[in-house]
C-alpha cells in the first residue's frame, strides 16, 4: 500500500524584503535620476518556514504535529492542502483533502450555513447528490441548526467552526488536515470533535495531521507525533517521547530562588529570603532521576514575637495540572516562632513522580480559615527522568507509565 502522505525534502522559503522609508517626491524624483546610472539595491532577507522535511504517513494514521509558535506547522498543512507551493522538495499527496486551517476557509460570509454545505463540498469535488446524503448529519453534529439558512456574517466565531469541522468531517476526505482552530471552540465541543475524528479514522480509514497545543487531546488521539523547530524536523515518534522531548527542549528548570530584599507577610512578621531544590546530600540540582527523592527548602527570618503559620507547597506538572498539594502539622498543633532565621524542609519521595518537567509553589499560610502570608507560585522547577541504563526503578521494565504520578506500592502477595 502507498502511503497517503509521502513528503521528500520539503523546503518552503519566503523573502522578506524591508519596506522602503518615506520620501518626498523631490527624493522620489532624485532617487529615479539615480536608478538609470546604478542598480537599486535593498536588503532582502531569506526565511527558511520549512528546511528539508521527509515524512511519510500511511493511510489511516493519526499524527499529531506539535512546536512553538512560528516552528512551520501552519505551512506544512497548507503546503499538503495545496494553498501554498513548496520552494524544493515534493509532497505527494494520495487522496482527497479535506482541511480545517483558519476559521471559515473555504466558506462565503454571504452565503447561508446550508448553502456554504454546498460550496465547501462543491470544493472538494463531491456531487450535489452525496452532499446532501450527509447535509442532515452535518447540521446535527454542528448544533446550529436555528441558524443554518441564516448567512454566515451573522455566525458567532463559534458558531462558524462548529458548520466548518462538521462539514469537513462528514463530506469524507480520505485525508483530514486539523489546525489549532479547534481552540476557539468549548470543552464540551472540543470532546466532540475528537470523538468525530477518531471514529472516522477507525472506521473508515482515513489519514488524520492534528496539529495542537493540547497535550491531553494529543496523547488520546494522535498515537504518532512530530516535533518541528524553526522549519526542521526535529522528532518523530511515539506522542509520549516527542511530548517529553519537547517540554524538555523548551520548558527552563530553576533549582534556587533567592530575594534580595526578602519577600514579606503584609504585616512583616515574615519574611521569606530563600528556596532551594536539593538531594538528600544537600546538593541543589534541578534534575533528579525517578528513583530519587527531591528535597523543597524554604529559608525565612520571623521578625515578630510569637508568630504562628504552617508551611505549604503545589505541584504542578508540565502541562499545568496542580498534581498535589502538601503541608506540614496545623498550626494550633506547632509551636509560637520566635524571632529569629528558620529552615523548612519537605520531601517529595523517590517511585512518585514521572519522567517530565515540574514546578513548585511555596506558601507561609493560616489553613482555618485560610489567610496566606507568602505565596510565590512556580518559584522552583526541575526535570525527572528515568536512567535506564540501571533499569532499578521497576526490576527490567522500561515502558512509559501513564498518569501524572508513578508511585512505587507495598504489595503483599498470599495463596489462598
Amino acid at each position: 500500500m502507498k502511503p497517503a502522505i509521502d513528503i521528500q525534502h520539503l523546503g518552503k522559503t519566503y523573502t522578506l524584503q524591508a519596506s522602503t522609508p518615506y520620501m518626498s517626491l523631490r527624493d522620489a524624483l532624485t532617487g529615479s535620476v539615480k536608478n538609470i546610472f546604478q542598480s537599486e539595491k535593498r536588503n532582502k532577507e531569506q526565511y527558511h518556514a520549512l528546511d528539508d522535511i521527509n515524512l511519510v504517513v500511511q493511510p489511516g494514521e493519526r499524527v499529531g504535529i506539535i512546536g512553538r509558535n512560528g516552528a512551520g506547522k501552519s505551512t506544512l498543512l497548507k503546503i499538503i492542502s495545496r494553498i501554498t507551493p513548496p520552494t524544493t522538495g515534493k509532497a505527494i499527496i494520495r487522496g482527497r483533502v479535506g482541511s480545517l486551517l483558519e476559521v471559515g476557509t473555504g466558506f462565503h460570509p454571504e452565503l447561508t450555513g446550508r448553502e456554504n454545505i454546498y460550496l465547501n463540498g462543491s470544493i472538494l469535488g463531491l456531487k450535489k447528490a452525496e452532499i446532501k446524503k450527509q447535509e442532515a448529519a452535518i447540521i446535527e453534529f454542528s448544533g446550529v441548526e436555528k441558524f443554518i439558512n441564516t448567512p454566515l456574517k451573522h455566525y458567532s466565531t463559534g458558531m462558524e467552526l462548529r458548520l466548518a469541522f462538521s462539514v469537513a468531517a462528514h463530506l469524507e476526505p480520505e485525508i483530514l488536515l486539523i489546525d489549532e482552530v479547534l481552540a476557539v471552540g468549548d470543552i464540551e465541543f472540543q470532546q466532540k470533535c475528537i470523538g468525530k475524528m477518531e471514529e472516522v479514522s477507525k472506521s473508515h480509514g482515513r489519514t488524520i495531521l492534528f496539529v495542537t497545543h493540547n497535550m491531553d487531546s494529543l496523547r488520546k488521539f494522535c498515537p504518532q507525533t512530530m516535533l518541528l523547530d524553526k522549519g526542521k524536523l526535529i522528532a518523530l515518534g511515539a506522542t509520549e517521547q516527542v511530548i517529553a522531548q519537547y517540554v524538555s527542549k523548551h520548558l527552563q528548570t530553576n533549582a534556587t530562588m533567592e530575594w534580595e530584599n526578602g519577600v514579606a507577610s503584609p504585616n512583616r512578621d515574615v519574611l521569606l529570603h530563600r528556596a532551594i531544590l536539593h538531594d538528600d546530600n544537600g546538593v541543589s540540582r534541578s534534575r533528579y532521576d525517578t528513583t530519587e527523592k527531591v528535597g523543597i527548602s524554604m529559608e525565612y527570618e520571623v521578625l515578630s514575637e510569637q508568630v504562628r503559620f504552617t508551611h505549604g507547597i503545589n505541584v504542578y506538572n508540565q502541562e499545568n495540572v496542580n498534581i498535589f498539594n502538601a503541608h506540614d502539622v496545623q498550626p494550633d498543633h506547632h509551636p509560637l516562632k520566635k524571632k529569629g532565621k528558620y529552615k523548612a524542609t519537605a520531601w517529595i519521595p523517590g517511585h512518585l513522580l514521572p519522567e517530565g518537567i515540574f514546578s513548585i509553589s511555596l506558601a507561609l499560610f493560616l489553613p482555618n480559615p485560610v489567610d496566606i502570608l507568602i505565596h510565590e507560585q512556580k518559584a522552583l522547577s526541575f526535570e525527572m527522568y528515568t536512567d535506564f541504563a540501571k533499569l532499578t526503578a521497576r526490576g527490567q521494565y522500561a515502558a512509559d507509565f501513564p498518569g501524572v504520578i508513578r508511585p512505587l506500592l507495598q504489595w503483599e502477595l498470599s495463596s489462598h
